[in-house]
């Protein structure tokens, strides 16, 4: 299946993108739309590592701007990728160190309580259930860094954070070359 847009069908999606207009994705579609063409990439990365857009609206972004889709998937995911492996890797930093130096901290009830039902969901789905099903709720800039703080294994959770962020990426990238299409027709 080919997933580059013809000229056509970006002229359609381009006439289409006016319901978008004054909208907060319209409006992130005209700032990525309006970067020089060889940069649209690095708008894409810029978008996707920023929480609540990250891979799955920097993918989608990506193929409604008329980039092929293996583009805008590669660059929504090396965008989310990076702002996850520096907050999991730094996350895993502030947290050795911590049980270096103090004793725990003494939680309040309510806060006892949050971080006990954060921590039954991690045990119930794991690291993989978490990572693949966390968008839902969170972005994986906040879910990845709390599985490492509570002693998920750094490298495990980078695996499969990737693994979700390919997933929720490629799936939007798919929503917008089927809006296209859509669109196009």
């Amino acid at each position: 299946m080919d997933m580059t847009l013809t000229l056509s069908e970006t002229a359609t999606l381009a006439s289409s993108a006016t319901a978008m207009e004054g909208t907060f994705l319209g409006d992130l579609q005209a700032w990525v739309d309006g970067l020089p063409e060889a940069l649209q990439w690095l708008g894409i990365i810029a978008l996707s590592a920023i929480p609540f857009l990250e891979s799955y609206t920097g993918g989608l972004l990506g193929v409604l701007i008329g980039m092929p889709f293996w583009a805008a998937l590669a660059s929504a995911v090396a965008g989310n990728t990076i702002s996850v492996a520096v907050l999991v890797y730094g996350a895993h930093g502030i947290r050795s160190a911590v049980l270096k130096r103090q004793e725990p901290k003494e939680y309040s009830p309510r806060q006892q309580a949050r971080r006990d039902k954060a921590k039954r969901l991690l045990d119930k789905f794991g690291v993989p259930g978490v990572s693949i099903l966390g968008p839902f709720a969170l972005p994986s800039q906040f879910t990845a860094p709390l599985m490492v703080s509570f002693g998920a294994s750094r490298h495990w959770v980078m695996l499969w954070m990737f693994i979700s962020i390919i997933l929720w990426g490629a799936g939007f990238a798919l929503l917008g070359v089927g809006l296209i299409h859509l669109l196009g027709a």
